[in-house]
């Protein structure tokens, strides 16, 4: 009974955690809603796959005992966080230079393919420390030594479910025709303000 309540607890505290996280607004939101915005639902639902994907990649190699050794050597958290910064710093800016769409706001949506727009998410998240340090506390401070292997794993997965089914959220929410519409009709105003941000969130990622 004591185990019992005792993985009890465990499994309401990494939920709730990874609650918390997942919406907190950060570098995958403003990604997955760049990418809905001015690519269309498809691009927004991709790039929810490829941060959920990100995570289990961050779950992975805690579980293979890579992420103590990422924890305890500043120096290559340092080259992530630096790499992640680069990244989004390049696509904010790409983005705030774009133009509005000439044949129309919505033809934007055709210039991201599937694996373009998988990766976006993915790389967003892979290459976020902030991710790397949420997941690396959780198992090192939440989960118990001694909680069995296919419970950590399933712990991983709900990481990835909850950030998947968060950020579809967000995708439908910001891929609905008539606010899409409405903010396209503006879209060089949009594509400034979602570049904006980017380019902001990779500096503070760079600086942080």
């Amino acid at each position: 009974m004591c185990a019992m309540n005792s993985h009890s607890h465990e499994l309401l505290a990494v939920a709730t955690l990874t609650i918390l996280a997942v919406v907190s607004p950060g570098a995958d939101f403003a990604m997955v809603t760049r990418n809905s915005l001015l690519h269309g639902r498809r691009a927004g639902l991709l790039s929810a796959l490829g941060v959920a994907a990100g995570v289990q990649l961050h779950v992975l190699y805690t579980m293979l005992g890579v992420g103590l050794l990422l924890r305890n050597a500043p120096e290559w958290l340092g080259v992530i966080r630096l790499a992640g910064a680069a990244y989004l710093v390049v696509v904010g800016w790409t983005t705030f230079r774009a133009g509005p769409a000439r044949e129309g706001a919505l033809a934007a949506s055709a210039g991201l393919g599937p694996w373009a727009a998988w990766r976006m998410g993915f790389l967003t998240n892979a290459l976020n420390p902030k991710t790397t340090l949420f997941v690396v506390s959780v198992y090192t401070q939440v989960v118990s030594a001694g909680t069995p292997l296919w419970q950590q794993a399933a712990y991983g997965g709900f990481m990835s479910v909850a950030h998947l089914v968060w950020f579809a959220t967000v995708t439908f929410l910001f891929s609905e025709p008539r606010l899409r519409a409405r903010l396209m009709a503006r879209q060089q105003g949009v594509n400034r303000a979602i570049g904006g941000v980017l380019v902001g969130l990779g500096v503070w990622l760079a600086v942080g």
